[in-house]
Formats: structure tokens, sequence, C-alpha cells
């Protein structure tokens, strides 16, 4: 089917799988899933809530905190419709134009907090190794602009990929290989010429998240170097601890990118549940993970809970 007849009588669909070697409806499945996203949607609302009602944690380094928060539930939201329509419904089909949509969001979203994970880097270079000028760097007015250039280019640079493939003739199997839709998945049922669409993913992916952990890796750097540099054993560990939540939040989201961007290129020998397992945990363990590390990581954050459970358990009590 080509792509100029997807206005006809029979508009291109694709097919999408759920966990192989299990019928499409699972509850015991969609009962974890469901848990899994109800955690995301109260751990990052908490997260959000917490930051916008709390004065002592307007500071950029929740800022930048509550920016993470949007980017895991945009990744989560931009899944949830496919995922729990594949196994409470038995819903495995999807037009063309939602998946689309789908594809836009999700790498959109993931481009985002990739972003946003640089931007946390920065706040921590800054407040380890140059504390002093941390609050005239680190304005309001800064922290403003970076995120609007953050989202500007996660909704950006994933425009030229939706362009392309809308032009792109599609014939033979339209089933994908996992339970949303993706852009290298996608591309692997194109009939035609795939090498213009294939090359700019590529470079997209080098310019955004390559550049992005490469930032990283290189603050962290120099974060090293300054706290080697600290006399006191004591203020050394303390500057170390304010890293770790951020450290945490990184290897959740780029080591089963890495993975999946790995596999998807040189394991194709691969079982395909090698594949969908890295893809779901690319796309759903950083959204669950993230509130509940800075939760547990974070003085402040954990202080908060546990004034509003002092507080829910002396309502109640009343």
């Amino acid at each position: 089917m080509s792509s100029s007849n997807r206005t006809g009588a029979s508009p291109l669909t694709f097919i999408l799988t759920g966990i192989p070697g299990l019928q499409t409806s699972s509850y015991w499945m969609a009962l974890p899933l469901c848990c899994l996203y109800l955690l995301m949607l109260l751990g990052n609302c908490t997260l959000l809530w917490m930051i916008k009602t709390d004065h002592s944690l307007h500071t950029p380094m929740y800022y930048f905190l509550s920016m993470l928060a949007v980017a895991d539930l945009g990744l989560s939201l931009s899944t949830l419709p496919t995922m729990l329509g594949i196994f409470w419904f038995e819903s495995t089909s999807l037009c063309f134009e939602a998946c689309i949509v789908q594809m836009y969001f999700i790498h959109s979203f993931s481009t985002i907090e990739s972003g946003v994970l640089v931007a946390m880097a920065f706040d921590r270079f800054v407040a380890i190794c140059y504390p002093l000028q941390y609050a005239s760097v680190l304005m309001s007015s800064l922290i403003m602009k970076a995120g609007g250039v953050i989202f500007l280019r996660g909704i950006c640079v994933v425009l030229p990929v939706v362009i392309l493939i809308k032009k792109m003739p599609f014939c033979g199997s339209h089933v994908l290989s996992h339970s949303f839709c993706l852009h290298q998945d996608m591309l692997r049922l194109v009939c035609g010429d795939v090498r213009v669409s294939s090359l700019y993913g590529l470079i997209a992916v080098i310019l955004t998240k390559g550049l992005d952990s490469l930032t990283i890796l290189l603050s962290y750097m120099m974060i090293i170097r300054a706290i080697l540099n600290i006399v006191s054993q004591e203020a050394r560990a303390k500057a170390f601890s304010t890293c770790i939540s951020h450290l945490c939040a990184v290897l959740i989201f780029y080591i089963p990118l890495i993975g999946l961007s790995i596999i998807h290129r040189f394991g194709k020998h691969l079982p395909h549940l090698t594949h969908m397992v890295l893809a779901d945990a690319y796309l759903l363990v950083p959204p669950v993970l993230n509130p509940l590390v800075y939760s547990w990581k974070t003085k402040q954050i954990r202080r908060r809970i546990l004034i509003l459970l002092c507080q829910r358990g002396t309502q109640q009590q009343v």
C-alpha cells in the first residue's frame, strides 16, 4: 500500500505487538501495567504539587526537577493508550495518523527529558564548582530561557521525521515490533528508499542525546575533580550526595536507551522479547523511578512528604 492510498477506502493500519507467547488480552499483565502508570502519575504529580506549594523548594534544582516530572508524564502518557488498549481490550490495530502522532510525542518527550538532564547536570556543576556564584548564575530568567530552549528543541527536532515518514510508501507486513510506535520500527516496514529518513534520525539522535550524554559526562568529570580538591572528608561526602539523585536519573534514562539503540542496529538476531523488554524499560522505567529516587535521596522532599503524612494522620484522628 502506497502513501497515496491512505485516504482511500482502505486506510493504512498498523498492528501493534504484545508480549510474544502470551494471549493478546492478558489481565495479569494489564494489572501491573495499570499499577505502574498509577505510580508514575502519583509520583510525578505529587512532585509537581510539592514544588509549586512549598516556597522552600523554589530553587533552580527543583525547577529543573519539575521540568523532568513534566517530561516523564508526557513520555508515559504517550504510550498509555496503546499499552493498556492491547492488554485490556485486545485492541492491536492503530491507524497511520495515530501512529505518527504517538511516535512524535514519544521521541519529542524523550529528547526533552535528555535536555532536562543536561540542565540538571549544569545546576550541580555550578553548585559544586562555583558555589558563591550559584545564585547569580542560575537566576529565574536563565532557568525560564533554558526550559524554553529544551522544550522547543524537543518539539522541533522530531518534526522532520514526521514529515519524511508521512511521504513514504508502506507495503507488505504492517506488524510493528512493540506495543507503541517508534521511528526505527516504522522505517522497517517502508518498501521505498529510507536512507534520508534513517540518516536524519541518526544525526538527530547524535546531536541531541549523543551530545547531551557527552555534556553530562564532561560536567561530572569537572564535578569529581572539584570534589577531590575538597580537604574535608565530610564536605566531600556532602557534595557528592547532592549528585546521587541526578546520577541515578541519568543512568535510569541512558542505559536502556543505549541498549535499545545497539540492539536495533546490531542485535537483529536476538529474540524479539529482548527488543520489547528494552523498549518498555526505556519508556516506562524512568518516569516511575525518578520520583521515587528523588523522594528517597532528597532531604527537603522527604521531609515535606513526612510533614504531609503527619498532617493527614492528625486530621484522621480528629
